[in-house]
């Protein structure tokens, strides 16, 4: 990839970008300047659950846009009320707060958590988070993450933040005490490489959290609405959490979020929580619109079916590369490189118009758009295909003695 564009020199330098700057998008499909097209299974990280620029979203940001954008949170709009009833109907939660990013909800989680201690566990305040989570990057949400980077950054950071390991429930029962409120948890952990809770570790926290009486938060973000192929990512376990954050995909590419608890847990008194963008009513229709989509009958199966598709076609190159494990849900994916190619990888696919992701070094994550096409799957399998033929050593090429299975989200 070449070196950032000189146009883009007034934006802070957070990451390595390539010099290419992109202008349109359609589908599963970006399109730069020069008008060079770049198959798309990153999706801005999970966000645009349809794609670049759907029709729906667009006609709904137009009718909301010439009725009303914001009122400021100090009134009702229906919009909002809409979108929480509808989130409502398809969940276990009762009561929504509408805010703009992943980030935002957690932070969200948090202060509800400790309120939920004031009043019910005589000031309880620690959170058992896990290693390798990922919650954000506000400074309470970097403390809960188990993210190694951000040990030590930005200190001092928030305390009452403990650590588990992930899928062990007796390190997350070694750790509860009088101080402890609830226990925050994603169903697949993203960033870490797409690593699954198991079923049964889920359906232990709920136990483990009902017997001690805390609170389970669960971290939706990038798993909520319809990624893993269900409405959420919670529901293979057959469990009720407490408390739910969801983020990206709810807003198929805008800034929405939302925290949603049950009646149980939702604690907040006036003033407690809020925000400038808190129920904006554009958003709001967006996302109404998404969750039309997303939750409509059909939708969720081609989830699916696709999912399958694109984990059985990982499986085979990860057998014809010598490669490693093929793990995910829905369409949520991870290929282990064996080795830390991943960079390299990713570099190497996007100059030949292909856009993937690297959490590790060692591992690629696909994250399309849920209704990603069959052809689009398969036009991405045979162009990863070349391009492992270009990275991977000779010495791994060749197969395996047995295929490694796709590893979905394990009992």
């Amino acid at each position: 990839m070449s070196a950032p564009s000189p146009r883009a020199s007034a934006l802070m330098d957070l990451a390595p970008r390539p010099a290419p700057v992109m202008q349109r998008g359609q589908g599963s499909w970006l399109y730069d300047e020069d008008g060079k097209a770049y198959l798309d299974f990153v999706q801005g990280w999970a966000v645009n659950s349809l794609g670049h620029c759907p029709p729906v979203i667009g006609e709904a940001l137009a009718a909301q846009s010439r009725r009303l954008i914001s009122p400021s949170p100090a009134y009702h709009n229906d919009a909002a009320i809409a979108l929480a009833d509808a989130l409502v109907s398809h969940s276990p939660f009762d009561e929504v707060f509408l805010c703009s990013s992943g980030a935002e909800a957690n932070e969200g989680a948090i202060k509800l958590a400790r309120r939920w201690g004031v009043e019910h566990r005589g000031g309880a305040h620690d959170i058992i988070t896990f290693d390798d989570a990922f919650h954000g990057r506000t400074l309470a949400t970097m403390a809960a993450s188990g993210k190694p980077q951000f040990r030590g950054l930005f200190t001092p950071q928030p305390a009452g933040f403990v650590k588990a390991r992930f899928n062990d429930i007796e390190s997350v029962r070694a750790l509860i005490d009088e101080r402890t409120v609830a226990v925050m948890v994603e169903p697949i952990q993203g960033e870490a490489g797409v690593v699954p809770a198991r079923a049964d570790f889920l359906r232990e926290l709920r136990a483990l959290a009902d017997a001690h009486r805390l609170l389970l938060i669960v971290d939706e973000i990038q798993t909520g609405v319809g990624r893993t192929g269900d409405r959420w990512g919670f529901e293979h376990a057959g469990i009720r959490p407490d408390v739910m954050t969801i983020g990206k995909g709810i807003g198929g590419g805008v800034p929405l979020a939302a925290l949603l608890a049950t009646r149980h847990a939702a604690c907040f008194r006036h003033g407690d929580q809020g925000g400038t963008y808190v129920g904006n009513p554009l958003m709001a229709a967006i996302g109404k619109a998404v969750l039309d989509q997303v939750f409509a009958p059909a939708f969720l199966a081609n989830v699916r079916d696709r999912g399958r598709r694109l984990a059985d076609g990982l499986t085979a190159l990860s057998h014809r590369h010598g490669l490693g494990e093929v793990r995910g849900r829905g369409l949520l994916w991870a290929l282990d490189l064996g080795e830390p190619i991943g960079t390299e990888l990713v570099s190497r696919a996007f100059d030949a118009g292909l856009l993937l992701n690297a959490p590790r070094p060692h591992l690629l994550r696909l994250m399309p758009a849920l209704n990603v096409g069959e052809e689009e799957i398969d036009r991405m399998l045979a162009m990863l295909d070349a391009l492992l033929n270009e990275v991977t050593p000779k010495r791994q090429r060749g197969g395996q003695a047995s295929a490694p299975r796709a590893n979905g989200v394990p009992e």
